[in-house]
C-alpha cells in the first residue's frame, strides 16, 4: 500500500555527478566530413551527453521527492519534523536552480560551437563549458548531500496514506487502544517507527466491501496531558491532526489502566479542543465494569459491544470516503 514511506532516489554527491557526467562524455567519437567537421560534431556530442545527464539527474530529484507545497497538511508537517522543511525546500530550489543554469550554458555553448571555425576554439567553449557546469554542481553539493540524509530518514517513515480515511485512537496507556485496532484490523496490525515516539506507530486497516480504512494507534503522542509535552511532541500531534478523519478516544472505567476518571475525562476534552473532527468516546474493558453510559461499551476479551462499535465506526467513515472522494472529483 503506497504511503507516507516514500520512495525517493539515492543522491549522487557533486563528484560522483561530474564523474558520471564526464565518463558517459568520454566515450563519445562522432565522425565528419573532414577533420573539422568531426571535431565539431564529437564536441556537440559531448557538451549535449555531459550536460543532459546532470539536468535529468537534477530534475529527477526534483520531481521525484515529495513536494511540499499545501503548508496545512500530514505530509509537511512529517518531514518540518524529520528534516526540517525550510532547508528542504532550499535544497530543492537549489537543484533547480542549477539545472536551469546549466541548461542554459549548454545550450549557449552549443551555439558557439556550432559557428566557430578554429578548432582550438572548439576545444576551448567544450572545456569552458565543462568548467563551468562543475562550477555550478559544486555550488550546491551540500544540497546534493542533505537530500541524502533525507533521504535515508524518509525511508524510516510510517507506512501511512494521508489519502486513505484514517482513525486515530487516543486515551491514557492500558486503556485498550492497540488491542481494539488489533481487532478491528483485516490483518496483524503494522509496527512502524514515527519520530520522537520510541514505541513506533500501530496501523491496521479495516475492510468494509470495497472501501478500505486505516486505523492507527500512536504510543506516547495522545496518550497524555498536553502541556506535559516538549515543543517538538506538540508539533507530532499536529501532524497526527492533519491525518486524523474520525477519532476513537477510549475511556477505561475499571481505572486497571491506573488513572481515575477525572484524569482521563480531563484528556478526553484537551484532545476535543486540538481535534477538530468527530470523536466517537468509547469505555473499554466492559466485562470488568459496564457503567451502561451513553458512550459504547465494549470489551476486546468477550467481544461485548464490538460489532455495535465497529458499526459507528463504519458509519463515519463512510461519510468520510464520500467526502474525500467528491472532493477529488472536484480537483
Amino acid at each position: 500500500m503506497a504511503g507516507v514511506s516514500l520512495r525517493v532516489p539515492t543522491v549522487l554527491s557533486a563528484d560522483e555527478l561530474m564523474d558520471k557526467s564526464f565518463k558517459r562524455a568520454a566515450k563519445i567519437t562522432k565522425k565528419g566530413s573532414d577533420a573539422l567537421d568531426g571535431k565539431k560534431k564529437t564536441a556537440l556530442a559531448k557538451v549535449t551527453a555531459s550536460g543532459d545527464i546532470v539536468i535529468s539527474t537534477l530534475n529527477g530529484y526534483i520531481t521525484k521527492f515529495p513536494r511540499v507545497d499545501k503548508e496545512e497538511d500530514f505530509l509537511p508537517e512529517l518531514i518540518d519534523l524529520v528534516i526540517g522543511i525550510d532547508r528542504y525546500k532550499k535544497a530543492l530550489g537549489a537543484l533547480n536552480w542549477a539545472s536551469n543554469r546549466i541548461e542554459k550554458l549548454k545550450n549557449d555553448s552549443l551555439k558557439e560551437i556550432k559557428w566557430t571555425k578554429d578548432p582550438k576554439m572548439i576545444d576551448s567553449i567544450k572545456n569552458s563549458f565543462y568548467g563551468r557546469m562543475s562550477s555550478y554542481i559544486k555550488r550546491i553539493d551540500d544540497d546534493l548531500l542533505f537530500l541524502q540524509g533525507a533521504k535515508n530518514k524518509f525511508r524510516k517513515l510510517p507506512a501511512v496514506d494521508p489519502m486513505v480515511p484514517t482513525i486515530v485512537t487516543a486515551g491514557f496507556p492500558n486503556v485498550g487502544k492497540s488491542s481494539l485496532v488489533a481487532k478491528l484490523s483485516t490483518a496483524t496490525p503494522e509496527i512502524a517507527p514515527y519520530p520522537f515516539t520510541t514505541k513506533g506507530i500501530i496501523i491496521g486497516h479495516i475492510k468494509d466491501d470495497w472501501r478500505m480504512f486505516q486505523m492507527i494507534d500512536t504510543p506516547g503522542l495522545l496518550d497524555r496531558e498536553f502541556e506535559d509535552r516538549n515543543a517538538i511532541e506538540r508539533q507530532a500531534v499536529l501532524a497526527l491532526r492533519y491525518l486524523t478523519d474520525v477519532m476513537i478516544f477510549i475511556l477505561d472505567p475499571s481505572e486497571t489502566c491506573g488513572y481515575d476518571m477525572k484524569r482521563q475525562t480531563a484528556l478526553l476534552e484537551t484532545v476535543k479542543k486540538n481535534f477538530k473532527v468527530p470523536i466517537i468516546v468509547a469505555e473499554s474493558k466492559s466485562d470488568i465494569l459496564n457503567r451502561h453510559s451513553e458512550n459504547i461499551g465494549f470489551s476486546v476479551e468477550t467481544d461485548e459491544g464490538m460489532d455495535i462499535l465497529r458499526e459507528r465506526i463504519l458509519v463515519q467513515m463512510r461519510a468520510i470516503f464520500r467526502e474525500k472522494a467528491a472532493d477529488t472529483e472536484d480537483v
